[in-house]
């Protein structure tokens, strides 16, 4: 197969980066995008031409690193992660353009690779439990309603690849922090420390320049991971609740 290529190349993170032409040719439609990749740099690296820098890590699915803008859409048509996505996907002779993702908060460090320290000190701020829960206790000693568990389990499978924010029209980070918001307050471990992780998470997000909800629902729809929109919901919930009782005083 062969394909048309459109590649966003930026030097640094203070560079005026455009697009440039590449074709990449003799690419198998079993190869994944980013083996299509690799057989592009490969080829560039032969004519003396710096390789395409991009992201990846697991190539698995896994670990959400393979964050690339395929014709407008993060991580490209389906449902999954950039190093899922194979060639077949495409039509042989396709103009394909590839962009890294588009948040301001997710600023280009170079070609098609972009810093997502923001999610990093989100979770820092209070996506985490402190509290001493002990040793792991046996599987049934804390019953946790099957349907409990179930929102917690579907919340708990963010990756937090940014594909969600960078979907958004306003760059916003709702789906990623109400993911984990929902994930850690379902459970007993989490809840002593709900609304101060609910407040915590929220203003480090609008702090970063994260923009807010309006329900475009595109978050979800490029979603690797499935996470519902639902979870936003749960979100606005707890942080309603969680600043009544900061603002009248109560201890959260």
């Amino acid at each position: 197969m062969k394909f048309y290529l459109e590649v966003w190349r930026q030097k640094g993170p203070n560079g005026a980066g455009k697009l440039e032409h590449y074709e990449a040719n003799d690419v198998p439609a079993e190869a994944s995008f980013l083996e299509m990749l690799d057989i592009v740099n490969e080829d560039l690296t032969k004519k003396g031409i710096e390789p395409i820098q991009f992201d990846s890590d697991c190539r698995e699915g896994i670990c959400g690193n393979c964050s690339l803008t395929i014709n407008g859409v993060p991580h490209g048509p389906g449902r999954g992660t950039t190093c899922q996505l194979y060639m077949r996907k495409f039509r042989d002779g396709q103009i394909i353009t590839i962009e890294p993702f588009r948040a301001d908060s997710f600023p280009v460090e170079r070609d098609l690779v972009v810093n997502r320290e923001a999610y990093d000190r989100i979770m820092q701020a209070g996506g985490f439990i402190s509290e001493r829960a002990g040793s792991a206790p046996d599987a049934n000693s804390v019953p946790i309603p099957k349907v409990v568990a179930d929102q917690a389990m579907d919340a708990a499978a963010c990756i937090g690849c940014g594909a969600c924010a960078a979907a958004c029209p306003n760059g916003s980070a709702m789906l990623f922090v109400s993911a984990k918001v929902t994930h850690l307050g379902l459970l007993p471990q989490g809840k002593p420390e709900n609304d101060r992780r609910v407040l915590k998470m929220v203003r480090q997000a609008d702090k970063e320049g994260f923009g807010n909800c309006s329900n475009y629902y595109a978050c979800e729809a490029v979603c690797p991971a499935g996470i519902p929109a639902s979870v936003i919901a749960h979100l606005n919930r707890s942080f309603s609740f969680a600043s009544i009782k900061e603002s009248i005083g109560v201890s959260v």
